[in-house]
């Protein structure tokens, strides 16, 4: 079982570099490309891709209103960009390299949606959830 994405397993975090596209965007980490899609205002996509680092890239798409219906496309899109980054073959072969074990996104900031809280144990762990269902699909 991987309990975090930390270490040895920081490839798995949204924040380890890998470049991916989001509406014609090229963002240097899914944390950057999954901020900049809470938002249809392209001066703010813009602003996001080129933060210097996922926190900051965080900060700013935490920072403004998000677009209409973003509850209902956060889910595909977060699969789009993982599939993404998983398709580039050192990544591919790491998460391929995890086996059967479980993934938890477990985190210190609250984060029961994507991850599982480190202080009550609850969270619904989606990214988790999404990393080893990709692990699986991928037939190369």
């Amino acid at each position: 079982m991987i309990r975090k994405f930390t270490g040895v397993y920081r490839f798995l975090s949204n924040f380890a570099p890998a470049e991916v596209c989001y509406d014609g965007i090229t963002y240097p980490t899914v944390e950057h490309a999954y901020q900049a899609a809470k938002s249809d205002d392209c001066v703010r996509r813009a602003q996001i891709a080129i933060a210097r680092t996922p926190g900051e890239a965080k900060r700013i798409g935490r920072g403004g209103p998000v677009r209409d219906g973003w509850e209902d496309l956060k889910v595909g899109i977060m699969r789009s960009l993982l599939q993404q980054k998983f398709a580039l073959p050192e990544y591919r072969t790491q998460l391929r390299a995890t086996g059967d074990q479980a993934l938890y996104e477990g985190n210190t900031w609250g984060d029961q949606f994507w991850g599982v809280d480190d202080a009550t144990g609850i969270g619904e762990n989606r990214l988790g959830q999404l990393l080893m269902s990709i692990r699986v699909e991928d037939p190369r």
